[in-house]
């Protein structure tokens, strides 16, 4: 027997392995904080899905490489000769043809992208809300490759908090004002407020160019493309009878402040369209001065290059802990978590394509108010100059 096929069979061996599932709660161990980043130490994880449609009648290897391609072909075989994909919980070989609703489990070695090594500050603590300090790169709850390195995962290691209910969602690139119910009775009230148009939201954003004086109201369709990830603004011809595809979207702008470079300006989304601040901003020609999505050329030249100070504010310190790396950039492995011999990841901490530096965006919550209540945070150092 080759030692590959060795390796992969000891790793496969009963009690070696812990699989993970929603069930089991983030724990403040599981986090390595390292150069400014907040890493989560790779753990072993079961991907449920369910045979769709256009899925049916294809192999579960081919399955596998052509739905999910961020790992090579023969890693599909060897995870499902030693049962690493399953099929309705049984081991199947690498010819079996799925069919539809079939329970498809996929356990693997799991790594988390990093995020800022900021600390979720919690603002006010209630009975049943709980309101804190959103950092920018950190997304909200379990989505995608996050589940442990959340705004959510993060409260319960840190501070046992949890059940928790967000009521409104921050993209992952946005900071500030976070509002969490901590029971599914106060979650739905919330949200029926907001369904009713009852609560009024405000941001702000550091902008290119020196905004107008005089407030601004920006209303015109957004569609939103979800294979891009990006919205675009729609304008809408009154003399046309053809149909938009965009939604109605209302933005009210006001500035607050300008160093005659980037201005400072705050934002009244009337509807809740995906990217709705930073697509009116960007159709206002004032796009937010950090951007890399919405920030067109012709704006990126009328701004000046960033000062220490502004980078300084753009990322928050990295926290002083024994687990800080001294040697600069090096990434921790080996002694730092368990190696997986399949893992097409390791020895590394984090996943393939996460290596660089990432910027929060110049765009911040600052106050949500509803029917008898008001929550705020705290203005970020960026937006001062």
């Amino acid at each position: 027997m080759g030692s590959k096929r060795k390796r992969e069979e000891e790793d496969m061996a009963v009690g070696e392995i812990v699989w993970q599932t929603p069930a089991n709660p983030p724990q403040r161990s599981d986090y390595i904080l390292l150069n400014g980043r907040r890493h989560v130490r790779p753990y072993y994880f079961e991907f449920i899905a369910h045979v769709k449609n256009r899925w049916a009648g294809k192999t579960i290897v081919d399955l596998f490489a052509e739905e999910f391609k961020g790992r090579p072909y023969e890693y599909y075989i060897d995870a499902v000769k030693c049962g690493r994909i399953q099929v309705d919980g049984e081991l199947v070989p690498v010819s079996y043809i799925v069919r539809s609703s079939q329970k498809i489990s996929h356990f693997l070695h799991r790594h988390e992208p990093p995020v800022m090594a900021c600390d979720v500050k919690i603002l006010k603590e209630e009975a049943d809300v709980l309101t804190v300090c959103k950092p920018a790169s950190v997304p909200v709850h379990p989505c995608g490759q996050y589940r442990k390195n959340t705004v959510v995962g993060i409260l319960q290691a840190e501070h046992g908090l949890a059940p928790l209910f967000p009521i409104h969602r921050l993209d992952r690139l946005v900071s500030g004002l976070l509002i969490l119910a901590r029971n599914s009775s106060k979650a739905d009230l919330f949200r029926q407020q907001i369904e009713s148009g009852l609560v009024k939201k405000q941001y702000i954003a550091r902008v290119v160019g020196v905004f107008p004086e005089k407030e601004q109201l920006v209303d015109v369709n957004i569609n939103y493309n979800a294979r891009e990830g990006r919205s675009t603004a729609e304008m809408v011809d009154s003399c046309s009878d053809a149909r938009t595809k965009g939604k109605t979207a209302q933005t009210k702008f006001t500035r607050i402040s300008s160093d005659g470079i980037h201005s400072i300006v705050l934002c009244e989304p009337i509807t809740g369209r995906t990217h709705q601040i930073r697509v009116h901003l960007q159709y206002s020609g004032y796009p937010i001065a950090n951007d890399a999505l919405y920030l067109t050329k012709e704006a990126s030249c009328r701004s000046v290059e960033r000062t220490n100070a502004d980078r300084a504010a753009a990322h928050c310190p990295a926290r002083d802990t024994e687990e800080d790396c001294v040697d600069g950039c090096k990434e921790k492995s080996g002694e730092d978590f368990s190696i997986d011999s399949m893992c097409t990841n390791c020895p590394n901490l984090g996943p393939k394509g996460y290596e660089g530096d990432e910027e929060g965006l110049w765009l911040h919550c600052v106050r949500y108010s509803g029917p008898g209540w008001i929550y705020e945070c705290p203005y970020p150092e960026w937006a001062s100059f």
